[in-house]
């Protein structure tokens, strides 16, 4: 796929700016980085460089969680009994261990309950809601969900079943009647990107104070918090960067039973340090995988192992599941390929499969949207009608293109980059017209290519281990925070081989720097052939520093490759 390279810039530089990246103890170029991502201040960049606690927000400050704080201590106070509500993917199946893991050490007993996707599907419902009332539960916690569930938190009150909201999903315009209500999103603070476990934290934070008995450490929950901030891809600033960065460095002790076992199946050293990669392609799957192909149950007993013993059958479960889950990936990806290779006409794609599975289409959707560059819905039967994901470019807004075609589905919702919807078989047929329809009007007639925002010419002579640890402080890379991305010189391609699956190693040559660096891109082995071998290339591609066998070198990884030959040049300046 054919890239857009575009020059990320930012208003000009200030007069001190040199001075500013002295004081950092930084070099300009990683200075200028800053100033590109946002940070327009020397204060901020410090912050950014050393995220420490000590800037996160009180908990009060959440809208809604001195009444849920409230509401919890006041149902424990008498002896009620709780449950923690939570959901089947990464952040929910982490929020709820979180929970369950810090009323554990107050003294005080949690009851889980996460919903099975193939039966129950997403958030709260009524059946479950009776289920908990009949085993005496007095409280509901949600964590991850609930911010919609009018009709459930309605029946709840029937019950008798008091109910907490935490949630941080985008709110409607009227609230659930529910006890209490915290979401980040229902007013001004500096928590609105928090994902579902970053307010589990919070909350607990905030019980810590309001519960009898001694005050526990509630860093310790930090590790969770990154696994499922990562996971669930929200913006890695403000709060949540404090909040990873610091989790990440509980990810790298793997001192809990179940983080160290997953680690292990995931094929990295217990007591390695960790990017938001290997967290998010490495740990977080594996987790999901067993939400997707089944129930959440063992990824949260996994979380909550006490030892090893307990833990390593569990990670092994979670990781054969992974493995049936990629194995299942690959072939629907095929098919809606094949689907998609017979529809190029369409400038928004509708594919369906009987017998795709229900919790991977939306993995599969954003492979094909990454490989298409099209907005995808995707389908499969279940229960007599049709059910799916959607994922869309940044150039369209997915949730306003379901919203017209309302009158033909049976339920939507989601956001203007991701989606989930039901429809009447019948009515097929007048969503794949009606959404080929919408792309048009959204995005014209002409196709669109990804764009890939690159941070400037870097020579080889640049690239040294001082300008790699300093890019490494910017870590955690993700939504909001991206990895830099530079483009080489003119280069040659000294050596090319194909490895594992659809990877590419080449070795590239400066000459200008007289340097010659090892280059990888990964499932890229279809498009950058052997042809280029010994010719003159110009690349996109971020510098890292890769450990094998105790030795650490300087590795380019490969975003995008453009021949020197070829006419005109993809980049341009944009603020």
């Amino acid at each position: 796929m054919t890239k857009n390279w575009v020059l990320r810039v930012g208003h000009a530089a200030p007069v001190n700016f040199t001075q500013w990246a002295n004081s950092l103890g930084i070099r300009e170029l990683t200075a200028s980085l800053l100033w590109a991502r946002g940070l327009s201040g020397i204060d901020e960049m410090d912050v950014y460089l050393s995220p420490g606690l000590r800037h996160l927000m009180a908990p009060s400050l959440l809208p809604g969680m001195d009444a849920a704080v409230k509401t919890i201590a006041a149902c424990l106070d008498r002896g009620g009994r709780v449950a923690v509500w939570g959901d089947y993917d990464v952040d929910g199946v982490t929020s709820t261990a979180l929970l369950l893991d810090f009323f554990r050490l107050k003294g005080l007993e949690a009851t889980a309950y996460l919903p099975k996707r193939s039966a129950e599907g997403y958030g709260l419902n009524c059946a479950g809601i009776e289920r908990l009332a009949e085993q005496g539960i007095d409280l509901i916690i949600t964590v991850d969900c609930g911010i919609a569930s009018h009709e459930e938190a309605q029946r709840a009150a029937e019950l008798g079943v008091a109910l907490v909201v935490t949630d941080h999903h985008l709110p409607p315009s009227t609230l659930p009647p529910a006890t209490a209500i915290c979401n980040p999103k229902l007013g001004e603070n500096a928590g609105t990107d928090l994902a579902g476990v970053g307010v589990a934290f919070f909350l607990a934070a905030g019980l810590n104070n309001a519960l009898p008995g001694e005050r526990i450490d509630v860093r310790r929950f930090l590790d969770f918090v990154a696994l499922g901030t990562i996971a669930d891809v929200v913006p890695l600033t403000g709060q949540n960067r404090i909040l990873v960065k610091n989790g990440m460095l509980l990810l790298a002790e793997a001192k809990r039973p179940g983080i160290h076992a997953l680690k292990e199946v995931a094929g990295i050293a217990p007591a390695a340090a960790m990017g938001a990669g290997q967290v998010g392609f490495g740990l977080a799957p594996r987790i999901n995988a067993a939400g997707r192909m089944d129930t959440a149950d063992e990824a949260l007993a996994l979380l909550l192992a006490r030892d090893l013993d307990e833990a390593r059958p569990l990670a092994a479960l979670l990781d054969d599941l992974n493995s049936q889950r990629k194995s299942e990936e690959d072939r629907i990806l095929e098919e809606a390929k094949e689907q998609a290779a017979q529809q190029p006409h369409r400038l928004g794609l509708v594919l369906c499969g009987k017998n795709w599975h229900a919790g991977i289409i939306g993995i599969v959707a954003s492979r094909v949207v990454e490989a298409e560059y099209k907005p995808v819905v995707m389908l499969t039967y279940e229960n007599g009608i049709l059910k799916g994901s959607g994922r869309s470019i940044r150039e369209f807004d997915l949730y306003a293109a379901l919203d017209q075609l309302s009158p033909v589905l049976t339920k939507f919702g989601g956001h203007k980059l991701a989606a989930g919807l039901s429809l009447d078989t019948n009515n097929f047929e007048a969503l794949r017209e009606g959404f080929h329809e919408q792309a048009r009007l959204q995005l014209g007639e002409s196709r669109l290519y990804p764009t890939l925002r690159v941070d400037g010419e870097l020579s080889f002579r640049d690239i040294d281990l001082g300008l790699l640890k300093e890019i490494e402080l910017m870590q955690p890379f993700g939504l909001g925070n991206p990895e830099p991305v530079f483009t080489t010189p003119e280069v040659s391609v000294r050596s090319y081989k194909i490895f594992g699956k659809n990877h590419v190693s080449m070795q590239l040559r400066d000459e200008a720097a007289s340097q010659t660096l090892r280059a990888k891109a990964w499932r890229q082995a279809d498009v950058l052939g052997p042809s280029l071998a010994g010719q003159q290339i110009k690349t996109a591609f971020t510098p890292r520093l890769e450990t094998y066998n105790g030795i650490t070198s300087i590795e380019l990884l490969i975003k995008d490759v453009e021949p020197v030959a070829a006419p005109g040049t993809k980049m341009r300046s944009t603020p």
